[in-house]
């Protein structure tokens, strides 16, 4: 689903990109949204079969109050079943408090997405994506935790509206400062392609609860996602909160996504 080598210099000499149909699917990566890439809502598309996407992500958030935190979510998902890709995500943070930055991992995270249905004319594509996070480093929160949420897209020519649904099982505990899973959320996107530019501009709303004792947060979000080059697609994103009461007072993300392949793992005769 997802793309992009400019990034081989990170990924390996050994790795080896797909062929012509893989390319081919590399030059319209910029139509894929990933959670959080460049807003929260994703759609309901898995990476293609067999291909690697490595994401390098960088955002800032400024919180009420002065106090804020820096990430990096580095992703890496691959399309290990036809219509399935699994993936993991190690969230790195700094998070500025009562004046000082203390830098650490914010937990790592696994994660399998399932495209049910493919849109027809009828249905939109339907999928279910599973997360688990383990509190692993200082920011990392204090129990594994786990997810489950519901995906749809729907396309109107070079338009779509995409809606997520997502709650997370088991007892509050302290959260990771970054990735952690909240109690629910819930939201919706819509974007459009300008395929002369190679160019996806999305915007989406969305509302959450990190625990149940917590207000509800709503923010929204604008982003766009580019093809820079046939595997490499830029993003960025700008968030704001909805409510006076909660959310940050903004948010902005950039990121950089690369999809390839290891001839190895290729089945033979592709």
């Amino acid at each position: 689903m997802h793309s992009s080598p400019t990034l081989r210099v990170l990924a390996a000499t050994a790795l080896v990109v797909v062929g012509p149909r893989a390319r081919l699917a590399a030059q319209i990566d910029y139509r894929n949204l990933d959670d959080d890439r460049p807003v929260r809502v994703e759609d309901a598309y898995p990476v293609e079969r067999y291909a690697f996407e490595l994401l390098i992500p960088y955002s800032f958030e400024r919180e009420r109050g002065g106090n804020s935190v820096h990430a990096s979510v580095l992703e890496l998902a691959y399309g290990a079943f036809r219509n399935t890709h699994v993936g993991v995500k190690a969230p790195l943070a700094a998070v500025r408090d009562a004046g000082s930055t203390a830098w650490g991992l914010a937990g790592l995270r696994a994660f399998a997405l399932y495209n049910v249905n493919t849109e027809s004319p009828l249905l939109p594509a339907l999928s279910l994506r599973g997360d688990v996070t383990f509190p692993v480093g200082p920011f990392g929160g204090s129990e594994t935790q786990v997810g489950l949420k519901a995906i749809a897209t729907r396309s109107w020519g070079r338009s779509r509206v995409h809606v997520n649904a997502a709650y997370r099982f088991g007892p509050d505990s302290a959260p990771a400062a970054v990735e952690g899973l909240e109690r629910w959320w819930y939201g919706a996107a819509v974007d459009r392609t300008l395929f002369r530019q190679s160019l996806l501009v999305v915007a989406a709303v969305y509302a959450k609860k990190l625990v149940e004792a917590a207000p509800v947060e709503v923010n929204a979000s604008l982003g766009l996602r580019w093809q820079w080059r046939p595997n490499t697609v830029l993003d960025v994103g700008l968030s704001r909160r909805l409510r006076n009461a909660v959310g940050p007072d903004y948010a902005v993300t950039f990121g950089i996504s690369n999809a390839f392949a290891i001839a190895g793992l290729m089945p033979r005769g592709r």
